[in-house]
């Protein structure tokens, strides 16, 4: 199966300051320019470095996307960041329910609901993230959890005509633990996620990218399978050398 587009995320988290962001980000961009147009590459850098990072992938090919965001777009809310910020700052993409916002911060349901809507009424493209805990996964409850997850997180949003979604599974398990599902495995669960997606959001754009403990050993195998577009990538995404290994055996 030919796909048209390759979707390649990083999501450096909390692991590079400003300076480290910066080089990084530098290096992608002298790396990439001779990059195929069917790959759409998005970094999501600190808070704290977006706009510098933004700054330097302007004029690439390279686009950029905010880890988390609030759901309002001003207000008494200390330490956060609105969407109408990061939008204005020139991103393109956000993390929407990441498993560390749900599970770390105890992000509901009903709060991943209201950032979709936050996203989307700001022309920023949500990477809505679902996957179940291995505790889920062994009671065989993997794809209720993410059913769930689902159904909430796209109750009552409105899609205008051109919108896109992309839903990135990341079962808990397996994100930071270098524990891979199981391409296959994957795979499955990226055709139920296709299944409820298109009866709560019939005609909707969906991409579904996989997530957790991807390397460059084994991110062919998931590339191969037909339902999956593309990757998020945590930790090994924010060191030059090994975003550079995936990158090239993704392709």
């Amino acid at each position: 199966m030919t796909k048209s587009n390759i979707y390649l995320f990083a999501n450096w988290k909390m692991y590079l300051d400003l300076a480290e962001s910066e080089k990084l980000a530098k290096a992608l961009v002298k790396n990439c320019k001779k990059m195929s147009k069917k790959i759409k590459m998005a970094i999501f850098p600190s808070a704290l470095s977006f706009v510098s990072v933004a700054k330097i992938l302007k004029k690439s090919v390279l686009q950029i996307g905010a880890q988390n965001m609030h759901f309002e777009d001003k207000g008494g809310f200390t330490g956060e960041v609105a969407a109408t910020m990061y939008k204005a700052s020139g991103a393109n993409y956000v993390l929407v329910g990441h498993s560390e916002r749900r599970h770390l911060f105890h992000e509901t349901n009903h709060e991943v609901q209201m950032k979709m809507e936050a996203a989307l009424n700001n022309k920023l493209i949500p990477i809505l993230c679902v996957g179940e805990t291995i505790k889920e996964r062994e009671e065989r409850k993997a794809k209720e959890v993410v059913e769930i997850q689902l159904r909430s997180a796209l109750h009552g949003v409105v899609w205008s005509k051109n919108s896109q979604l992309i839903v990135a599974y990341e079962p808990v398990w397996a994100i930071g633990t270098g524990k891979h599902c199981d391409p296959a495995e994957a795979q499955k669960m990226s055709e139920i996620i296709f299944q409820i997606v298109d009866n709560l959001a019939p005609g909707l754009k969906l991409i579904v990218l996989y997530g957790g403990s991807v390397n460059g050993e084994n991110v062919a195998d998931f590339m191969k399978q037909p339902n999956i577009n593309g990757i998020l990538v945590g930790g090994a995404s924010s060191k030059l050398d090994s975003w550079m290994q995936i990158m090239h055996n993704a392709l």
